[in-house]
């Protein structure tokens, strides 16, 4: 979205230009004063400049979190902005136990991390998802419906007391449909929509807001290391095949997250 141009307004760029912000991998080096980390340990984070899909990054001590032992490579490698984004999205539309909440896209590298912290929060969850991902949204705890015409009197029918909130993490109409649902505007978080969140002041909350990323990738990497969050992985591309992996990407029905393996 950002080499398109698609996202010019908030992440605008110039070329040649580095890509991807997620990253793990074993500490190499460090400058003057570090002494939260060591040459050999192994970290999760974040680049800020576009520079994560690579073999070695220069990364702000502020940026990183341990890694625990039993979360992989594949899945600390892909954490961050699905991860920070599914976190913020789910706390921006202040879920409360027993109340109900429509995810779009709900199998996608953020919807399927959103859907499994809305459980936790003990919200009823329906997921807007393809048939062939029902059987993984309902193993955790999801209620799955199927996107596409008629899909609002499929919601309906899955949350007959209304639905009280609505994080779309796919575009294309998913605001509109949440206001003809009833939601209030305060409880809509979309994170793929601008246009719409312009136009009606729904939320677009980037996930660091309340808490900085790094608190909350080591937040979310305490959860997988304790059994209590899955990542799924739809594929694992070495580096040299990154034309691949974003070709995958596009086609827009990844289940989970696409990783690049340097």
């Amino acid at each position: 979205a950002i080499r398109t141009g698609a996202m010019a307004d908030i992440f605008p760029s110039t070329f040649p230009s580095g890509q991807g912000s997620d990253l793990a991998g074993v500490v190499a080096e460090i400058g003057v004063g570090v002494d939260r980390f060591s040459v050999g340990d192994e970290v999760i984070g974040f680049s800020e400049k576009r520079a994560a899909q690579a073999e070695l990054v220069l990364v702000d001590v502020d940026n990183l979190t341990p890694k625990p032992r039993n979360v992989s490579w594949a899945v600390a490698g892909g954490l961050y902005v699905a991860g920070v984004t599914a976190w913020g999205a789910v706390h921006s539309v202040q879920l409360e136990k027993g109340e109900s909440v429509v995810v779009s896209a709900a199998a996608g590298g953020v919807g399927s991390l959103a859907v499994q912290l809305a459980r936790r929060a003990g919200a009823t969850v329906i997921g807007l998802a393809s048939q062939h991902n029902h059987e993984w949204l309902r193993g955790h705890g999801v209620i799955p419906v199927v996107y596409g015409d008629g899909v609002t009197d499929r919601i309906e029918a899955a949350a007959p007391g209304g639905v009280d909130a609505f994080i779309d993490t796919h575009g294309g109409g998913y605001v509109e449909l949440a206001l003809a649902l009833g939601v209030a505007v305060e409880r809509i978080d979309t994170i793929a929509d601008f246009a719409a969140a312009a136009k009606y002041g729904v939320k677009t909350e980037p996930g660091t807001t309340a808490r900085p990323g790094a608190e909350v990738l080591a937040e979310l990497a305490a959860l997988i290391a304790e059994g209590h969050l899955e990542v799924p992985i739809a594929n694992v591309y070495p580096l040299t095949q990154v034309r691949q992996a974003y070709t995958e990407l596009e086609r827009q029905h990844t289940h989970g997250k696409i990783v690049l393996e340097p």
